[in-house]
């Protein structure tokens, strides 16, 4: 990939992780996990994905526009399928992480709970005993099934194997920018494809943007042994939302500013306050710079460019918002965090390996509401298909307990207060499922997008979407 370079930006982390043109002989997979907020046709993809591997589906549903039962009713009887909905974070057994109190009411927290499914999964892989599990987003394309078999295999040697993610491009608002105006940009692997050894993992996602990078970070040292390998097809979507560009700038943020210090061979311990300050220097120039580049050029749309500036501008007012200091201290409770999430995955380790039903009961707190589930066929030989599966609430199960907050180490500070008003709403997907990608080469986008916008509005009421038909296609 060729485009403009700057001093103040990193294109590229890919020499932090081990590419593989030729992988060993497929392995098994023990499961297929994916959070999904969207319809259920949605999950055809990843269901496709399990048959083809012999193994179960876990889907993680949330929100107006799934649930577990629509999922068991549509998905193909033969899967072996364990669909949850997941209720609020504060019903489930998993520890309470300082990195999500410490942005607790403000500019910054995140309000999505992707996170909390992808470690939900987690648990309950710990729980069952599987070996090697693949997380799969909802939008994302399997086109050869057996990729995830050859992720699987890396596996013996690393601790977690992304997929090539082509394609719609992977990346914030803000990198998708710089390409779109000549700016060179590559993509990193991330959780929307993600193959992870659980044996030897043990880290977790916590809920900020770029949760998926700070998973195979120790965040005190570098990355845990990642590797790539294959390919999966992510669908097109809107990355120039406001609301979009707000969410993701603190996690942007502290993403780029700790894969700097990486990149230069430094540990994440190295950012310290003056890195922090340094480094969003950097970020508050690049953005400016992105901006300048995105109005200067004739090259794009003008309601594009239009609707790229007006992101560019909130992602700079996110941006001036950030205190050093905040990031010195909410990487120091991501270690914190990742100490804690070890003592859980130690603590559920130590019992016996629980049957599905019985894991299904145990992921929520002892005297709150318990989950609803439905399971496929292979679960266990006593289920059956479209089976409604909810445990009563004084059902035993095993005797763990996520740790309490500031049980291990002290608080983290409070956040200063943000500069920007509290005003952030979830982003929606307008994007249905489409049977073309999209290249990713700057220099086609506008045409692409012209297709994709066409697109949506055709197929929108056959596939979900977001669950709600576009009022109007992706502009230009």
């Amino acid at each position: 990939m060729t485009g403009i370079k700057t001093a103040d930006h990193h294109g590229s982390h890919r020499d932090l992780i081990w590419e593989v043109e030729e992988a060993p002989p497929p392995q098994k997979v023990d499961a297929i996990i994916v959070p999904t907020a969207r319809r259920v046709p949605y999950l055809k993809e990843a269901a496709v994905a399990a048959r083809a591997l012999s193994c179960p589906l876990v889907t993680l549903h949330s929100r107006k526009w799934t649930s577990a039962a629509q999922a068991a009713a549509y998905l193909d009887p033969a899967i072996d399928l364990i669909a949850i909905d997941v209720p609020d974070p504060a019903q489930l057994r998993l520890p309470a992480m300082e990195t999500s109190q410490l942005l607790a009411g403000s500019v910054f927290e995140r309000r999505t709970d992707v996170s909390t499914k992808r470690n939900l999964g987690l648990a309950l892989a710990h729980m069952l005993r599987w070996k090697r599990v693949v997380f799969l987003d909802d939008d994302i394309r399997v086109p050869n099934p057996g990729d995830l078999g050859k992720a699987a295999a890396l596996l013996d040697t690393h601790t977690a194997v992304g997929l090539g993610i082509g394609g719609f491009p992977d990346n914030s608002m803000v990198c998708h920018a710089f390409r779109e105006a000549g700016g060179w940009q590559e993509t990193f692997i991330g959780g929307g494809a993600l193959a992870v050894e659980m044996r030897r993992n043990r880290s977790f996602f916590p809920n900020v943007y770029n949760e998926d990078w700070f998973f195979v970070l120790d965040a005190g040292k570098r990355l845990h042994p990642v590797a790539t390998v294959g390919e999966v097809l992510q669908y097109p979507y809107d990355p120039y939302r406001i609301e979009r560009a707000k969410n993701e700038e603190f996690g942007d943020v502290l993403a780029e500013g700790t894969f700097w210090l990486l990149d230069q061979g430094k540990p994440a311990s190295d950012g310290d306050q003056a890195h922090w300050s340094d480094f969003l220097a950097k970020r508050q120039r690049f953005i400016g710079w992105v901006l300048d580049m995105v109005e200067s050029t004739t090259s794009i749309d003008a309601g594009l460019q239009k609707r790229m500036g007006e992101a560019l501008r909130a992602a700079l007012r996110c941006c001036v918002g950030i205190d050093p200091d905040f990031c010195v201290a909410y990487m120091k409770a991501l270690a914190i965090d990742q100490d804690r999430w070890q003592r859980h995955v130690q603590q559920i380790r130590r019992q016996p390996k629980l049957s599905a039903e019985d894991a299904l009961r145990a992921l929520t707190v002892s005297g709150r509401t318990p989950l609803t589930w439905y399971t496929g066929k292979a679960t266990s030989s006593k289920e059956t298909v479209g089976t409604r599966r909810r445990g009563p609430s004084g059902t035993s199960v095993p005797a763990l307990r996520p740790a309490r907050a500031g049980e291990f180490q002290a608080a983290t500070p409070p956040p200063p207060p943000g500069l920007i008003p509290r005003d952030f709403t979830t982003a929606t997907w307008p994007s249905p499922l489409l049977g073309a990608v999209v290249a990713s080469a700057h220099a086609k986008h506008a045409e692409v997008i012209a297709k994709i916008a066409l697109a949506c509005q055709q197929q929108a009421d056959d596939a979900g979407g977001d669950g709600k038909r576009p009022s109007q296609p992706v502009h230009l």
